[in-house]
């Protein structure tokens, strides 16, 4: 080889490595801007939210869902006094509150009662929502068993574990695990088997975002396949609020009143939210239903601003745009901003500023930026703060509706709103047409100065199924771990069953592949959701009818499985043909049985089975044909 030779094949050498690195560069980037699915959420908030349907319930109809403090957290009346300056008083006397916190089945979760009295009831709440928010991804809770399933938790209230070591002589062995933030999430992941990353995010009111944030990269950074991402916050004693009201944070009112001429604070909220998160890729693979997209997403922090508590407005805009820019792209295709929106007089001004500096860019006048903010329906929900206001935007973009913002009579007047291409709906608004896709942008921002902003888009509309000729009669499934709950359980389905507009097969599918099996079971046969509401409201009176099977799973033993297969004298035509145009899994076997068999028949196996005219019909009477047809069926 000559030297002219030898060179130009390194220089080959180096040009193949250079386009294969420049491949894997371009990989790389496409990984960290990838789409990241919603699947699945579970919630409890103010105003009797426990559902996706019952929130936006509350959110369209414009429900202010603050009420005085419950007496079984404390005596209001006794803590108040007008005078901030009064000591150990608050000023406050509602927010938004859950009611019944204290019911926990311990049972279910294979906890003892011992140690569920010692856990902090957030850490309940958290076990309650993120089981809920499994099954309703289809995603059956016991199958993750030792799976990449991460687990990203916002959670910055104490008042429990506070309270539990208020008393030296009352600590016993569960009081720091049943206390400690970090067990919220390890215990999640613990009782689940999930062996991908687990934490506990605390940066104060933008926690549960920042934990969606990161639970976005772990997807993208594959260390996690699923990803459970939100917060929870319960308001258990006074102490915080007298805190806030001798720095005057609170409202007078006790109404978060965002973008008004009297904002002069919030009112705080408790609650609990988790999504469940995929790569999109693996969503549209794996056939779920998909609420919103993450499309991008920003994490930074305040730094030396005027005060330790008090918001920078440049660190807001850095993270709105570093989150367009991990979105790719431009200001001008956000519709909507779910913002932090506290209703506090410095807050508000700072945070409209920086949003118009931002996605006021290229902004036609007549497709203004819509502004919202969940804290005027449920108050402040400080760690939940930010997953609350996600699934409020997540919503909307399902709905194609702005719901409208409370409590705003007048705009205001520290903000220029003339000179900026902004709009607050205060009624049911349509979301503004676009030749795009509908996004919208949702802001949390922590009191320690830890700022998040995360991109949503809508689902993408996905091609409609080629559902072929479907079965006549589908199997639903219940179960749970006691006879009571199961009747609660098959009262729940009766109800919903009584106006759904869900596909039955798809519901009697997710009943058996996406909830977990437990012990007290109930089996019905059905062909449609009337017949099954039906049939349920009859087992539930008492009766046995047919096609109802009831039963009980014993731990340890696995039933044993019988087959018959019958012999010669029981083929008749068109055996199996419902069957093998209904189902994929038994037309495949047919087929690979047909292909076997074509080297030793002079007909198709499929004619024989699937006759079209007497003379093919008359095949099954003999036994060359029989045998076959009965061997591929059986």
């Amino acid at each position: 080889m000559t030297e002219s030779t030898e060179q130009m094949s390194a220089v080959k050498r180096a040009l193949l490595e250079l386009r294969q690195m420049r491949s894997q560069l371009d990989e790389m980037k496409r990984s960290q801007t990838e789409p990241i699915a919603i699947v699945g959420l579970g919630l409890r908030l103010p105003g009797g939210v426990h559902d996706a349907a019952s929130f936006w319930r509350l959110l369209r109809d414009g429900v202010d869902a603050i009420v005085p403090i419950p007496p079984d957290r404390w005596d209001a009346e006794a803590f108040y006094d007008p005078d901030p300056d009064a000591p150990g008083k608050m000023y406050t006397r509602a927010g938004g509150f859950l009611t019944e916190i204290d019911q926990f089945d311990a049972h279910f979760f294979g906890i003892s009662p011992r140690e569920a009295a010692g856990m902090d009831p957030q850490q309940r709440l958290l076990l309650q929502v993120s089981w809920e928010a499994l099954e309703n991804a289809g995603q059956s809770p016991d199958r993750l068993r030792e799976s990449q399933t991460g687990v990203f938790i916002g959670l910055s209230n104490s008042d429990y574990l506070r309270m539990a070591t208020a008393v030296p002589e009352a600590i016993d062995v569960y009081t720091m695990t049943g206390g400690s933030f970090s067990v919220a999430a390890g215990r999640l992941s613990y009782l689940l088997g999930l062996q991908g990353p687990s934490m506990v995010v605390d940066t104060a009111c933008s926690s549960s975002l920042v934990a969606v944030h990161l639970a976005c990269q772990s997807l993208r950074a594959r260390e996690s396949d699923l990803a459970l991402a939100g917060g929870v916050n319960l308001i258990l004693s006074p102490e915080a609020n007298i805190n806030f009201s001798k720095a005057q944070m609170m409202a007078k009112d006790d109404r978060c009143k965002t973008f008004d001429a009297q904002a002069d604070g919030y009112v705080r909220g408790e609650g609990g939210a988790v999504i469940v998160l995929k790569r999109l890729a693996d969503a549209l693979a794996d056939g779920n239903t998909i609420l919103a997209l993450v499309r991008g997403s920003a994490v930074n922090q305040d730094g030396r601003s005027s005060g330790l508590t008090a918001p920078n407005g440049p660190a807001q805009e850095a993270v709105i745009r570093r989150a367009l820019a991990n979105a790719n792209l431009q200001p001008h295709q956000i519709q909507y901003v779910e913002a932090h929106g506290t209703g506090t007089s410095l807050g508000d001004p700072i945070e409209v500023q920086a949003l118009a500096a931002v996605l006021g860019q290229n902004r036609p006048a007549d497709q203004p930026l819509a502004l919202g903010s969940v804290k005027t329906n449920v108050g402040h929900l400080e760690a939940v703060a930010g997953i609350a206001g996600l699934l409020k935007a997540a919503l909307a973009l399902q709905q194609r509706e702005i719901p409208p913002h409370l409590h705003l009579q007048e705009l205001n007047p520290f903000v220029a709103w003339a000179d900026m291409p902004l709009t607050v709906p205060t009624v049911r608004t349509p979301w503004p047409q676009t030749p795009d896709r509908r996004r919208a942008g949702v802001s949390s921002f922590g009191f320690s100065g830890t700022n998040a902003h995360v991109i949503l888009e809508e689902a993408p509309e996905l091609p409609a199924r080629d559902a072929g000729e479907t079965r006549p009669f589908h199997t639903l499934t219940l179960s749970a771990r006691t006879e009571v709950a199961l009747r609660q359980l098959a009262q729940s389905y009766e109800t919903y069953l009584a106006d759904t507009t869900a596909d039955f097969a798809d519901m009697a599918f997710t009943t058996n592949n996406g909830r977990a099996h437990l012990d007290k079971r109930l089996a019905l046969v059905a062909a449609s959701a009337q017949e099954a509401r039906e049939k349920l409201r009859a087992w539930a009176a008492g009766d046995e009818p047919e096609g109802v099977f009831q039963g009980e799973s014993v731990p340890g033993q696995t039933p044993e499985v019988a087959f018959l297969f019958t012999g010669h004298g029981a083929q008749y035509p068109q055996m199996g043909q419902q069957l093998y145009d209904s189902s994929p899994t038994f037309r495949a076997a047919i087929d690979a049985c047909a292909e076997a068999a074509a080297a030793y028949l002079d007909q198709p196996l499929t004619t024989i089975l699937f006759p079209q005219n007497d003379a093919e019909t008359a095949l099954m009477d003999k036994m060359t044909y029989a045998q076959p047809a009965l061997f591929a069926l059986e």
